[in-house]
């Protein structure tokens, strides 16, 4: 990706998830080791008054948002920095919308800033920057 053709205001491309499956995250609570049954029983969610579906981990809500910035960067070894904070929560069956601008483009030192967020049925549920290497 060429530094030329970043301006400041332009949109990436939204990578969208058009429905959040539930299976996966049995999965991901086996592999990250993360015992809390919000993640894959419905019963556990409602007991603690958070709703009536399980709620899908933080680092799946992070990789939808890497996903897009990857395909705009090129390649993931141009994604240099990502900082977000985690608003909200995502629920099984809910579409999420990744969604980002150029903030800034440094030619000289070979980055572009970018304003990142993702939406979970149009609540946010992350939003920060990243920084990406640019020609």
């Amino acid at each position: 990706m060429r530094a030329d053709s970043l301006q400041p205001g332009q949109a990436l491309e939204p990578h969208v998830i058009e429905s959040v499956s539930p299976e996966p995250m049995k999965t991901m609570a086996a592999i990250l080791d993360d015992p809390n049954p919000i993640h894959y029983d419905a019963a556990s969610v409602r007991a603690l008054g958070l709703g009536e579906r399980p709620i899908n981990q933080g680092p799946s809500n992070l990789g939808y948002l890497m996903e897009m910035l990857v395909e705009f960067a090129g390649s993931a070894e141009r994604v240099r920095r990502v900082r977000v904070r985690f608003l909200g929560n995502v629920f099984a069956g809910e579409r999420v919308e990744c969604n980002g601008s150029v903030t800034s483009v440094d030619a000289a030192a070979g980055t572009a800033e970018l304003a990142v967020e993702a939406s979970a049925d149009g609540r946010p549920v992350l939003s920060g920057i990243a920084v990406i290497g640019v020609d």
